[in-house]
């Protein structure tokens, strides 16, 4: 069995280089992926150390530029991130973009809890993108997204793009060609919010009054 690419990153900075070239290039790339999408669904995953597992990792520094293959497994706090192919680039403003792919026939996998409440946004697909400038996740090509709340799945949602916003908490749905294999059409499930009422029930009619012939309602 093949040794695994491993590595934490915490809070402190990273060490001058006294370690082998290739541990070294695997800090610093470990560093680079995904740092921004900490500050926005779960505002206290930006403090916690990341972690990446993966079978092979090639970084270039020029380009601030690392791709993770084999098995990639991220993890920062609440997020978890998987994928056969992960390819993380940080731009000249020092915001961090990344692309995950999935094995072929499978499907990449994110999941990351939602601010303040016992919910979790987990989301599947072919294709996975993370803009870290527009804090922005999309799921492209067979895309799933789900919202859990405790256990229980509360929201479904099936397109062949779907678009999450990190900063307003916002999604949309594209169907996609009809060609696709839900036949182009977005599919959705939405549970109603615990605490909602149900319909009341149709008022009970009117008693009748029935007209008495005598004084006494016709007693004797």
């Amino acid at each position: 069995m093949p040794s695994r690419a491993l590595a934490r990153i915490g809070n402190l900075p990273v060490p001058t280089p006294t370690h082998p070239p290739s541990v070294l290039a695997l800090l610093l790339a470990a560093a680079l992926a995904f740092g921004g999408s900490a500050a926005h669904a779960e505002r206290a995953d930006r403090n916690k150390p990341m972690n990446v597992e993966a079978d092979a990792l090639r970084y270039d520094d020029l380009k601030q530029a690392s791709v993770f293959t084999g098995r990639v497994v991220i993890t920062k706090g609440t997020i978890v991130i998987r994928g056969a192919r992960v390819d993380v680039r940080q731009d000249a403003e020092g915001y961090q973009h990344g692309l995950v792919t999935a094995e072929p026939g499978k499907l990449a996998f994110y999941r990351q809890k939602r601010e303040g409440v016992d919910e979790f946004i987990e989301g599947e697909a072919e294709t996975i993108e993370y803009d870290g400038k527009a804090d922005r996740v999309k799921f492209i090509k067979r895309a799933e997204l789900r919202r859990y709340r405790g256990p229980t799945l509360s929201d479904e949602m099936v397109g062949s793009l779907i678009t999450y916003d990190n900063g307003n908490d916002t999604f949309s749905v594209d169907g996609g060609p009809a060609s696709a294999a839900a036949g182009g059409r977005v599919r959705a499930v939405l549970a109603p919010r615990a605490g909602a009422s149900a319909p009341s029930a149709p008022p009970a009619p009117p008693a009748r009054l029935r007209p008495s012939t005598t004084l006494d309602g016709g007693k004797k």
